[in-house]
Order: structure tokens, then sequence, then C-alpha cells
């Protein structure tokens, strides 16, 4: 059987250093880095104290380009986001506020965009039927039922979506 060579917490201090200077990552995710490499937990929080001390690890400018990207990129809604947020071990003390200085116009406008997008691939013989699988997708991506039912119930989103129909 091939023994994985035993990592040192110097070691490991400067792989972790290496790999945060690259990108934006959250002490969670070092931690079960640190975890998979088989380092005692006594060293593991030595390595992320250190590695927050030297500002390579900041959970709240984690979140924040976090939250940032998956609106603009990936078009997630607020419970997809909380969710990931969630598996990364970010604190609710840290996500919340971030989650909620986003403005309610910017996920209308995030969710009008993918709604639109999505409306044209949809095969439905009803009005109904279209409207429950664009809810269905909007949930998906981590949208909440009120949002979603805003948008779809504004009259111009829809006179948007019908033109593209008929076009």
């Amino acid at each position: 059987m091939i023994q994985k060579k035993q990592i040192s917490e110097a070691e490991a201090l400067r792989k972790l250093g290496d790999l945060c200077a690259r990108g934006e990552h959250c002490s969670g995710e070092m931690a079960e880095k640190l975890r998979k490499w088989g380092i005692a937990t006594d060293a593991q929080e030595r390595i992320i104290d250190k590695l927050i001390d030297y500002k390579y690890i900041d959970d709240e400018r984690f979140t924040r380009s976090f939250v940032r990207d998956k609106i603009v990129f990936n078009k997630w809604g607020r419970r997809k986001i909380e969710q990931a947020l969630w598996q990364k071990r970010i604190p609710q003390y840290i996500s919340q506020p971030i989650l909620d200085e986003i403005e309610p116009e910017e996920y209308l406008n995030v969710l009008h965009q993918l709604l639109k997008s999505k409306y044209s691939t949809i095969k439905a013989e009803t009005d109904y039927e279209r409207s429950m699988k664009l809810i269905k997708y909007a949930v998906g991506r981590g949208f909440t039922l009120d949002i979603i039912r805003q948008c779809i119930d504004d009259v111009s989103i829809i006179e948007d979506l019908n033109e593209n129909d008929t076009d």
C-alpha cells in the first residue's frame, strides 16, 4: 500500500499561503485541506490563525466576492448562495449582512434576464404549464417563490416574454 508523505506544519502553511495568494479562499476550505492532509487539530488551528493574521484568509472578504460572483456570473438566487456558503462553513453572522446588502431590484433584474432567456426554450402547451416550468427553473436557481411570482406576474415582463415568442 502506498503511503502519503506526512506534511509538516511549516510546509502546510507555505502550501496554503501559496494557494490563498492565487485566489480567494475561506477558512472552511483551508481547514478541510488540512484535515485531508492529516494535520493535527491543534496545528490546523495555528495554521489557520496565521493565515488570518497574514491576511491570506478573510471570510468576510471571501463572502463578499463569492456572493457578487454568484449573482452576476452564475445568476444564482439568495437561497442557493446561502446553501453554498453554509457548505463552505461561513457563519451566518458574516453571510447574512452581506446578503442583506443586495438590492431587491438587482435580484429582480437577474431573475428577469434568466426567465427571459429560459422562456424561449420551454416547450409547453399552455401558459400555466410554461409558468410552472419557469417557476421550477427559478426555484432550482435559488430564487424564492415570492420574488419569482413578482417577476412572472409583472405585466411588463409577461409582455416582454410574449413579444419574444411572436418574433
